[in-house]
């Protein structure tokens, strides 16, 4: 395996790997209680419960993070909505 095929599929693996709302926090600067909230609200990125009940786990897929952010961007300089 070439260097680019195995920077390739860390790459792919670090796109898909799970984030505890604490990670999240140190990777995107969304506290866990603004995750709460969204989660709350419906309007956050998505997320997996890991175990049933009020205090199940939480966990969030990176990419589904990434892809979120993308759908909130903005884009500057367009009509007027």
């Amino acid at each position: 395996m070439d260097k680019e095929a195995v920077q390739a599929a860390i790459d792919k693996a670090k796109k898909d790997e799970l984030l505890s709302p604490k990670e999240v926090h140190t990777d995107y600067g969304f506290s866990p209680q603004t995750l709460a909230n969204w989660r709350w609200t419906g309007t956050g990125p998505d997320y997996i419960k890991c175990s049933p009940g009020r205090g199940g786990r939480i966990k969030y897929r990176r990419s589904m993070i990434e892809r979120w952010l993308q759908e909130q961007t903005v884009t500057v300089g367009g009509s007027a909505a």
